[in-house]
């Protein structure tokens, strides 16, 4: 008797719709496996004459500023590099040559390993505001590798030589 309730207890888990443990674990580490984490919000630090000079950043181009954040630049978009400060690391990315060409040589995209970046500039409502620079509203959007926005701040880019 008590061989028939064991067996038949064995039959009944045998049947039963619970997944085992190992069944739980595997599907707990696919579900983890293909979860995206929430995209980091980028805190750019100024790009100071520093950096410019360690870089050798110097050329024609646009320097972009965030509005309330002061006169300092937090990106570059040169004709063939666009750079901006994460923390102390400086991230290059390469200029989109398929994307539009901006004053002074600057693109609106630029592409990276881990991010990329656009400049887009109101160039109608430009006003010169040097010899060889003139400002422009304009809008800095950079997304990460996941293609999610991480940094998008209004403010002014400054192009010239």
């Amino acid at each position: 008797m008590r061989r028939l309730v064991l067996v038949c207890a064995l039959a009944l888990a045998a049947c039963s719709n619970e997944p085992t443990e190992e069944e739980r674990a595997a599907a707990v580490a696919e579900v983890e496996a293909n979860q995206t984490p929430p995209p980091e919000q980028l805190e750019l630090a100024p790009i100071r004459y520093r950096e410019i000079e360690q870089h050798d950043l110097f050329g024609a181009g646009c320097s972009f500023a965030p509005e309330g954040g002061g006169l300092s630049a937090v990106a570059l978009a040169m004709a063939e590099t666009g750079h901006f400060l994460r923390g102390s690391e400086l991230v290059t990315m390469a200029a989109d040559k398929g994307s539009r060409e901006l004053p002074y040589l600057a693109r609106r995209k630029y592409d990276g390993k881990a991010y990329s970046m656009v400049l887009d500039l109101d160039e109608a409502e430009g006003e010169q505001s040097g010899e060889e620079t003139s400002d422009y509203p304009a809008t800095l959007t950079i997304r990460d590798a996941n293609d999610e926005v991480v940094y998008r701040k209004p403010g002014m880019a400054q192009c010239g030589a």
